[in-house]
């Protein structure tokens, strides 16, 4: 992020002003590696509050066509895995404890993780912010496996949603919404 923008308040009313190309960068990772969402949300300006940006660029995300979609599946990164992390995954897979599973825990996730983009063709996506710990998310993956293709791929993006969702409160400053 720029440094102007992230030494400013970043308001709702701040990210309508802002030129085009600022709101982007303000917002590009917000969804993971996929700065087009924001790119397509700045289109739909001005927002009313927090809720309304991200309804918003839900709204791009669901209504995009399934290449868009599984491209932004294929943005995530496998949960406890190496591999180019943004910093805000970097930070949520620590919070969830992935940065500090035994051996065994580690191994179990990686058969688990492979397995699962076997089956399904992109990584095991899940909001770790408002999960137990790391072991909990590994048993979810586990029974996530036992999904049909259709109902995990849109659960893998209500999934993503959340992340952003927890992301943008984090993000801006709305005195009229809740920090996540």
């Amino acid at each position: 992020m720029n440094k102007a923008v992230a030494e400013a308040p970043l308001t709702i009313d701040a990210l309508n002003r802002m030129a085009e190309t600022m709101f982007v960068e303000a917002l590009a990772d917000i969804y993971e590696h996929s700065p087009w969402i924001a790119a397509k949300a700045a289109a739909e300006r001005p927002f009313v509050g927090t809720d309304d940006l991200v309804e918003a660029m839900a709204e791009i995300v669901l209504t995009a066509d399934q290449e868009k979609q599984l491209a932004l599946l294929n943005a995530h990164p496998e949960l406890g895995q190496s591999g180019t992390l943004t910093s805000a995954s970097t930070i949520e897979q620590r919070f969830a404890g992935f940065d500090r599973m035994t051996q065994g825990d580690a191994e179990r996730l990686a058969t688990l993780n492979r397995a699962y983009r076997t089956r399904f063709g992109f990584p095991f996506i899940i909001a770790v912010r408002g999960q137990k710990n790391a072991e909990a998310i590994i048993e979810r993956l586990q029974q996530r496996l036992a999904h049909d293709q259709s109902a995990e791929a849109k659960l893998a993006l209500d999934e993503v949603i959340r992340i952003a969702n927890f992301r943008l409160r984090r993000r801006i400053h709305d005195p009229q919404q809740p920090v996540a």
